[in-house]
């Protein structure tokens, strides 16, 4: 079947179809390639190379040309919100107290970082809160989890207040997320084909009309019930205080007096028609 679905793919365009093998299909490795950002140190020079040696950093020698990577050395994210912290005037009235012993749950890092609860606690700082969001939904190693992974990774790291909020609200502005949404239902089953219809009002269909302006006499909702023959309709008012047994009798009194008990009533999973009605 997959060879059909191609074949129907590929048979309006004039190409010619050549078999490689798998075998013979040989990808160059990551591993087997030189790039010029390499941490490896290629060099001639015999007293440097032991004094690598000595440091345990690994050396190659090569035959022709000598090369030396160049390694420079950044400020991590960790490292940018401590310095963050102590523009932040709440971190820093916590960090006083955590000083003194007087906040249990503050504590103060080897690195000189305030925790919470051994989490780095973040400032209001929105660039480093940019960054550090950016870092945990749109990285290789992260690839856009939900807001609810999200937040359930950074807790156990980091701490704000707000938490929570903010990381719904990243994700929810994230556009390839909201491009890119893979399905998390269940497959759908079969469509149930209805009956053929016979005799009006055999088989009505019926569901609310809620959320409307409240009247004079305090009416705020419109039950319509439909015959799904001749597409005649009744419209019944009435209020969200209703009972199922209120709504039974308006059933009653407006829909069997005047056509009679249907043979089926086709209708959602309202709390008013599944309970006792």
């Amino acid at each position: 079947m997959r060879q059909r679905r191609w074949l129907e793919l590929v048979k309006d365009y004039d190409c010619e179809i050549l078999y490689h093998p798998g075998k013979t299909n040989v990808v160059a490795a990551a591993l087997n390639r030189k790039v010029s950002h390499s941490t490896a140190l290629i060099t001639r020079q015999a007293p440097l190379h032991r004094d690598f040696e000595r440091a345990e950093i690994a050396v190659s020698i090569g035959a022709v040309t000598s090369q030396l990577a160049q390694l420079t050395v950044q400020s991590t994210l960790r490292q940018k919100i401590i310095v963050a912290q102590s523009n932040d005037p709440y971190l820093v009235d916590k960090r006083c107290l955590a000083e003194v012993g007087q906040a249990v749950e503050f504590s103060i890092s080897s690195d000189g970082g305030l925790l919470f609860e051994r989490r780095l606690c973040v400032p209001t700082d929105n660039a480093v809160k940019t960054e550090l969001l950016t870092e945990a939904h749109n990285s290789p190693f992260s690839m856009h989890p939900g807001s609810t992974k999200m937040y359930q990774d950074l807790k156990r790291v980091y701490w704000w207040r707000n938490i929570k909020r903010e990381v719904a609200e990243f994700v929810s502005k994230c556009l390839v997320c909201q491009q890119v949404k893979a399905p998390r239902q269940k497959p759908a089953g079969l469509l149930q084909p209805l009956s053929l219809l016979e005799w009006k009002w055999e088989n009505v269909s019926m569901d609310f009309i809620t959320g409307l302006p409240r009247t004079l006499r305090g009416f705020t909702m419109i039950w319509v019930v439909v015959d799904k023959l001749t597409k005649s309709a009744h419209f019944i008012i009435g209020k969200s205080t209703y009972t199922a047994n209120k709504w039974t009798q308006l059933y009653m009194s407006e829909i069997v007096r005047l056509h009679g008990v249907p043979v089926s009533i086709v209708s959602d999973r309202d709390a008013r028609f599944i309970f006792k009605f």
